[in-house]
């Protein structure tokens, strides 16, 4: 079992047949789930529709979007719909089958509404704001993701989850990417971003263990950060490898599982 989380920067600008000849590839020997971002359409829709989007800092440098009750609905409008139905469209026309769904069908994806927020605002003070309704992932249900892979089909997941009093919630996409991979047990877990890897200064580091990469978190820049955290947790989930590679190149998951494309982080 494999899941890839392809990125929004991947989505936007557009799913290469190349991609869809390698999960091809990939599904004749594997099972795979695959998990999307999508951000930046996120933003770009809401703000077409007039609700001007609010981004915040945590206390750990950690960057996210502020969602109020008007941005969840556009939120899950636009991952569950847009740009779910797009990957799923794309993929059946590629001959593979797919089928979307976000982490609210079948209870998949299961969130503590966070009832406070910390930020660290401009001035570099920190504030208590209201949680507005971000998640925190309290579980991943998996069986209907089972049944489905061992049918055959390929299920393409948003990241919308569902809250213990059923409202949408916003949970940050890696992280449910790497969740999602831990209660799958899934062998493997890629990243397809718009960078080939994490760097530390100029230098693309190709391997590390997972002690390594809590150690360099710190280090690292703000949106490899979740990536880095997603892995982390996956691999503490039972998942053996994490890879955080490019999904612009030819081949971009042959390619990782190669050894000639991204970071691979390890468990062992």
């Amino acid at each position: 079992m494999m899941v890839v989380k392809i990125g929004g920067d991947v989505f936007k600008r557009g799913l290469s047949g190349s991609l869809a000849n390698d999960i091809k590839r990939i599904l004749r020997n594997e099972k795979l789930v695959i998990v999307h971002g999508g951000g930046d359409e996120v933003t770009e829709i809401a703000e077409k529709l007039g609700k001007k989007q609010i981004f915040i800092t945590s206390p750990d440098g950690l960057r996210s979007r502020y969602t109020d009750e008007e941005t969840v609905e556009i939120y899950t409008m636009v991952m569950a719909g847009r740009i779910n139905k797009a990957i799923v469209k794309w993929l059946i026309s590629q001959g593979i089958l797919a089928v979307g769904l976000s982490g609210v069908d079948g209870a998949l994806i299961v969130a503590n509404r966070k009832k406070k927020l910390i930020i660290v605002d401009e001035r570099g003070r920190k504030r208590i704001i209201d949680g507005g309704f971000t998640g925190k992932i309290s579980r991943v249900n998996p069986q209907l993701l089972e049944i489905l892979v061992n049918q055959g089909y390929v299920p393409v997941i948003s990241p919308v989850a569902i809250s213990e009093e059923n409202e949408y919630l916003n949970v940050d996409s890696d992280r449910a990417a790497g969740q999602i991979a831990g209660a799958l047990k899934a062998d493997k877990i890629i990243f397809l971003t718009d960078v080939p890897g994490i760097f530390l200064g100029e230098e693309c580091i190709k391997r590390m263990h997972v002690s390594r990469a809590k150690e360099i978190l710190p280090k690292i820049g703000s949106g490899m950060d979740k990536k880095v955290i997603a892995s982390i947790e996956a691999l503490e989930a039972g998942v053996r490898e994490a890879i955080i590679a490019c999904g612009l190149v030819d081949d971009p998951i042959s390619s990782a599982l190669n050894g000639l494309n991204g970071t691979v982080i390890t468990a062992e």
